[in-house]
């Protein structure tokens, strides 16, 4: 049997208080995947980049697998995440300028 590995983790105040994203722009070559984490507000004339994650492609897939059994979890206990009209289907992407205009005259609040 496999003895699970303990890790201590230290987090600092300023890191625990979180970032607040609504936007994920990922990227990747052939080494390594670029996650932007961005935040898209009503008044601001583009997202704003608030925190950068580089990893390999290994990490990114165990990321993946990790956020698809949270997810999972999540929706076994609090039911299904709604995302309206859109549904996404594995290998999906979009552009950002396929998105409808954002701040000025396109935002609504």
């Amino acid at each position: 049997m496999e003895e699970k590995k303990q890790i201590s983790l230290e987090l600092r105040p300023e890191i625990a208080r979180g970032t607040y994203s609504n936007l994920a722009i990922i990227t990747h070559s052939r080494s390594e995947f670029i996650i932007d984490f961005a935040t898209m507000l009503p008044g601001l004339a583009k997202p704003e980049i608030g925190n950068r994650i580089v990893m390999t492609p290994e990490h990114a897939k165990r990321l993946l697998q990790a956020l698809m059994d949270n997810v999972t979890k999540y929706e076994n206990q609090f039911g299904l995440i709604d995302l309206g009209n859109i549904t996404p289907q594995p290998g999906d992407t979009f552009n950002l300028g396929d998105l409808p205009p954002f701040g000025g005259s396109g935002a609504k609040s």
